[in-house]
């Protein structure tokens, strides 16, 4: 009892809540202020940076160590983040892996491989101490950490065997370089730490003032309910009133009305807890989970739900929260109808389609609609916490939701559209190894 106790105390220390906190709990960003245009402009900069650098350690201020094979491999390594398959979606797991790999291979690894080359030199000190503030600017602190570490010991491992013959950093002048590093990386710890927790703290209250909204409109909305339930008993007291029929279709529209608030209500609360989902990992069937969704998406009007479209062509079972995924299905179902209404459709049977099949060996839920579609300058911007392409209602919340289901299950989640043209929606997620 008495180490149950303890074991108890010991979990709830402040400083084990705040490791756990930022360790475990607090999402990964593997791309800080992700966007098309900042890793673009990322690509170009290691692109023209080492070719320009290579020149001035070379020709203009020389060191001692230059190494021109090396430059053109890491200017190379830049133009991939310049081309569209891997910046046009940042969110992506293709461009998180490949930009993380390419920032470590620029940054740690090849930086502290000059260092060591250079046995230490001014130059390559200060050049260091700048990489590692950099490398805490570009991507989460607890990837930069475990980054800068792997990597520094990659290349000293590759200097022992593969290094020129150099004499090491002066035995005087090694305290000093110590105290120089310890100071950049307490300093571009220290940042990351307060920017990101700065930013949690926003978007925390942000989400939490939202959900405290959406709960208050229960109270108007049971009121509403009431009334209309009082609208049908006064009926079924004078059944032979000329305004029964009348009344009994207003009773029926206002419960629909009041059904279909709370559901939004619900997918509003759910979308709020952005930050606080809980990974499962359950089995769930993608056809059921789509055929359900679709029976139980409570649709205003009997044109909107006839407009959807459901085909399975391979079923699938994949590892999440069929709770957690029924919502994502349900706010890209929302969307669709918002576009549609948009276009001022008629809802033709199949202006709404949704698809489940296999591709390569990975299950696909792909959600397609024949509205207005999304200018292409909104796209990558999409899945954004707060940013909305309906400015009028939207809220931004739906779709980071989505991707965040997505990405907890392994999976990812992608968008082609135009405006005018519709748009799909493409959730690829791994099988569940049986």
């Amino acid at each position: 009892m008495r180490s149950a106790r303890f074991s108890a105390r010991l979990a709830h220390h402040p400083l084990l809540q705040w490791q756990r906190k930022e360790l475990i709990l607090a999402p990964l960003e593997p791309i800080l202020h992700p966007s098309p245009q900042r890793l673009w402009w990322l690509g170009l900069f290691i692109f023209l940076g080492h070719a320009l650098y290579g020149w001035i350690w070379s020709a203009w201020l020389p060191q001692p160590y230059e190494n021109l094979t090396l430059r053109v491999m890491a200017s190379l390594l830049g133009l991939s983040l310049m081309t569209r398959r891997i910046n046009h979606d940042p969110a992506s797991r293709l461009t998180q892996v490949v930009f993380g790999l390419v920032v470590w291979l620029e940054l740690p690894v090849l930086f502290s491989w000059m260092y060591l080359c250079n046995s230490g030199s001014a130059v390559w000190l200060a050049t260091m101490a700048i990489m590692v503030l950099i490398y805490y600017q570009v991507t989460d602190w607890r990837l930069a950490t475990a980054g800068t570490m792997t990597g520094g010991l990659l290349a000293w491992g590759l200097f022992q065997y593969w290094g020129p013959t150099v004499s090491g950093v002066a035995e005087n002048q090694r305290a000093v370089h110590a105290m120089v590093f310890a100071f950049a990386w307490t300093g571009a710890l220290v940042l990351s730490l307060s920017s990101a927790n700065r930013r949690r703290e926003q978007l925390t209250s942000t989400l939490a003032t939202m959900s405290i909204m959406a709960q208050g409109l229960r109270a108007p909305l049971s009121t509403a309910a009431l009334v209309g339930d009082a609208i049908q008993l006064e009926m079924e007291r004078q059944p032979d009133s000329p305004s029964a029929p009348q009344l009994n279709k207003l009773a029926l529209r206002l419960q629909a009305l009041v059904r279909n608030m709370n559901h939004q209500i619900d997918m509003q609360i759910a979308n709020a807890k952005l930050l606080q989902l809980p990974r499962y990992s359950e089995l769930v069937s993608a056809a059921k989970l789509v055929n359900d969704a679709v029976a139980a998406y409570p649709s205003p009007s009997a044109r909107q739900c006839e407009c959807m479209k459901v085909l399975i062509h391979n079923d699938f079972d994949f590892c999440s929260s069929t709770s957690q995924f029924s919502q994502v299905l349900d706010n890209l179902i929302k969307n669709a109808l918002h576009s549609l209404a948009a276009a001022d459709s008629r809802y033709p049977h199949g202006a709404l389609r949704i698809e489940v099949g296999l591709l390569r060996e990975r299950g696909r839920i792909v959600v397609t609609d024949d509205g207005m579609g999304i200018a292409a300058a909104l796209l990558p911007q999409i899945f954004n916490p707060f940013f909305s392409s309906n400015r009028g209602t939207g809220h931004g919340l739906g779709l980071a939701y989505c991707q965040q289901v997505v990405q907890s299950a392994g999976g990812s989640i992608h968008v082609k559209s135009a405006y005018a043209i519709g748009a799909i929606f493409t959730i690829e997620l791994p099988l569940a190894s049986l």
